[in-house]
């Protein structure tokens, strides 16, 4: 099973807009990811994201060209910016059997999917173990490291060019 955390694309600023939607580079760069993801052969079941306008938008964009037909919505788990990681990863343990979920993909925001990656491979939520930005997405793999979590790669917009 795989499991990809995403940083939300580029907003507009909070005094421009207060529901801080995407932006129009916001919307490139996740565009161009989704672009790349597609041409991977990623697939997943399920895209969660948190109830800010800004990660629906960019779950919505992702999901249009990697998985159509998945489900799309927001995470029952709180994933907020300042949330504490332990509700989702609780959520993440009850999940079944790779075979039987598939893969799924959690759209964010920072500090909350930096900590997830450090507590998922066993580090301490602090230690910085991927430098996230804007439309990041982080693969992680589960079944390694004693049944626990791995990275498998890690996709930025600026690996992609222009």
């Amino acid at each position: 099973m795989r499991l990809y955390l995403v940083q939300h694309g580029i907003s507009v600023p909070k005094d421009e807009d207060p529901e801080q939607p995407l932006s129009g580079v916001g919307q490139t760069d996740v565009s161009r990811v989704a672009s790349f993801l597609g041409r991977s052969g990623l697939h997943v079941v399920r895209v969660l994201h948190s109830g800010k306008l800004r990660a629906q938008e960019t779950a919505l964009l992702l999901s249009e060209v990697v998985s159509p037909s998945c489900v799309v919505e927001e995470s029952t788990a709180p994933i907020g910016p300042n949330e504490a990681t332990d509700n989702l990863l609780a959520f993440i343990e009850t999940w079944p059997d790779t075979n039987m979920v598939g893969d799924v993909m959690i759209v964010g925001h920072l500090p909350f999917m930096s900590k997830m990656v450090s507590r998922l491979v066993g580090a301490e939520e602090d230690n910085v173990i991927v430098r996230f930005q804007p439309s990041t997405v982080v693969a992680l793999e589960r079944g390694e490291n004693g049944g626990g979590w791995t990275v498998s790669w890690v996709v930025r917009p600026e690996l992609l060019g222009v």
